[in-house]
C-alpha cells in the first residue's frame, strides 16, 4: 500500500510538472514572433492609428493554449492587456478542436495522429475532454465567457448586433472595454451531429469554418485529401448555421466548398484568414474569381499575417494583398485576418498593428481607406449582419 502512494504521489507530481510547464513550453515553439520589441513606427502612422475608433482582426487561436486571456503575457501573440495596449475593439477568438501531425498546406489525412490530444492531456483538462471534440469545444467556449465574466464590464462577449452596438457605445467613453466573438476552426468539432450546432450556438459561436486541415463529415478541405465539395450533411449543416445566425467561415475549405456555399447560403459569409493567389500562389489562397464571389455576396475577406498565407517578407506582402483585393472589388470587403496564436510565426504581435498602418500609407492608402481595413469594414459588416 505504501509503494502503491508513493508510486501514484510521483505520478500525480509528474502531471503537475508536466502540465505547468509543457504547455508553455509548446507555445512558445509553435508561436514565435520574429521582431523585437519596442515597435517604432513613424509619427505620422502612429497618429492615425491613435485616431483609430474601431479596430479588429478576424483570426486569433490564442484560447487553445490554456492561457489566462486577462493577464498579459510574454509568450503568443494576444491576450486583453496586449488587446487594450493596442486599442483594439474586437478579436475573433476561434476554437480548434483537432489538428492533424505533420499538418501542412498541401494533403493532410483525418486519420493522422492528432496534436491537440496530448495538449488538452498536458493542460490538465478534464479527461471528458481528452478524447471528445465537442467537449474541447465547449471548454474552450466557457474559457472565454469566463474571461469575459471575470473582466467586470470592461469585457463584452459578441453574441447579437444589440451587445456590438454597446460596445461601441461603451467605447466612446473607455477604450479599455473590449469585445470578443467566438469561432470554430473546423466543423468536424460537431462529431457529425447537427444538434450539436444548436449546443455551440448556445455557448456563444457566431462563426464556423465547415473545415480545417483535413476532409470532415461536411466535405473537402483545401488541405485534405479529396477537394471534394459540400455532403449532404454539409448543406444541412451549412442551411442550420444560416436559420441560427452563424456566419461561414471559408478559410481552409476546398474550392468546390466555397462555390457550393456561395450557391446555397442565404447569409454573407466570412474569409477570416486567408491570402490571395495573384500575391502568393497557395492552394489555400483565394483566387480572383473566388474574390469577385465572396464580394458579390456581401462577405468580407480577412488577409492573414503569416508566411504561408502571404509570402516573405510579409508585411509588404500583406500590405499588397490588401492593395489587390481593393482594387479588384473594393476596399469594403478586406479586413485583418492575422491568425494569431495558430501555431503560426508572425512578425509581430498584437500591439505591432501600427505596422499596417505605417505600411498602408507607404503604400499610398488614404485615411479613410486605413479605417475601413483595420477595423470599420468588419464593424460595419456586423453591424448589418449580426441579429
Amino acid at each position: 500500500m505504501k509503494k502503491l502512494i508513493i508510486s501514484i504521489a510521483i505520478l500525480m507530481g509528474l502531471f503537475f510538472v508536466a502540465t505547468f510547464f509543457i504547455p508553455p513550453y509548446i507555445e512558445a515553439q509553435r508561436n514565435p514572433v520574429k521582431l523585437e520589441k519596442p515597435y517604432i513606427v513613424s509619427t505620422e502612422a502612429q497618429q492615425i492609428y491613435a485616431r483609430l475608433d474601431f479596430i479588429s482582426d478576424l483570426h486569433c487561436d490564442a484560447l487553445l493554449w490554456g492561457r489566462d486571456l486577462r493577464e498579459k503575457s510574454d509568450r503568443g501573440h494576444v491576450d486583453f492587456p496586449r488587446m487594450r495596449e493596442a486599442n483594439v475593439a474586437m478579436e475573433m477568438f476561434t476554437i480548434v478542436s483537432k489538428s492533424p501531425a505533420g499538418q501542412n498546406m498541401k494533403s493532410n489525412s483525418a486519420d493522422a495522429f492528432d496534436n491537440i490530444t496530448p495538449l488538452t492531456i498536458a493542460k490538465g483538462e478534464s479527461p471528458s475532454n481528452w478524447f471528445s471534440l465537442i467537449n474541447r469545444t465547449l471548454s474552450q467556449s466557457q474559457d472565454l465567457a469566463d474571461f469575459i465574466k471575470e473582466e467586470n464590464e470592461k469585457a463584452i462577449f459578441i453574441k447579437s448586433k444589440t451587445d456590438l452596438e454597446k460596445l461601441i457605445q461603451a467605447r466612446k467613453s473607455d477604450k479599455n472595454v473590449i469585445g470578443a466573438m467566438l469561432g470554430i476552426e473546423g466543423a468536424h468539432a460537431l462529431e457529425g451531429k447537427i444538434e450539436n450546432l444548436d449546443i455551440v450556438y448556445e455557448s456563444g459561436v457566431r462563426m464556423i469554418g465547415p473545415t480545417h486541415f483535413f476532409d470532415n463529415e461536411l466535405g473537402g478541405s483545401a488541405h485534405g485529401e479529396n477537394l471534394a465539395g459540400l455532403t449532404d450533411f454539409g448543406k444541412q449543416v451549412i442551411r442550420r448555421m444560416n436559420e441560427l445566425g452563424i456566419f461561414v467561415d471559408l478559410a481552409h475549405c476546398s474550392p468546390t466548398i466555397v462555390d457550393d456555399v456561395l450557391a446555397i447560403t442565404t447569409a454573407p459569409v466570412i474569409v477570416s484568414h486567408t491570402g490571395v493567389r495573384a500575391v502568393f500562389d497557395s492552394q489555400r489562397n483565394l483566387s480572383d474569381d473566388q474574390i469577385k464571389k465572396i464580394a458579390a455576396n456581401g462577405g468580407i475577406i480577412g488577409i492573414a499575417f503569416f508566411d504561408m498565407a502571404v509570402g516573405e517578407p510579409e508585411l509588404p506582402n500583406i500590405i499588397a494583398s490588401i492593395r489587390h483585393i481593393r482594387d479588384l472589388v473594393g476596399i469594403k470587403y478586406v479586413a485583418l485576418g492575422s491568425d494569431y496564436d495558430g501555431s503560426v510565426a508572425v512578425p509581430f504581435d498584437i500591439t505591432g498593428l501600427p505596422f499596417i498602418v505605417e505600411g498602408l500609407i507607404r503604400d499610398g492608402f488614404t485615411e479613410q481607406e486605413i479605417r475601413a481595413v483595420m477595423g470599420e469594414n468588419v464593424k460595419e459588416f456586423m453591424l448589418e449582419n449580426l441579429r
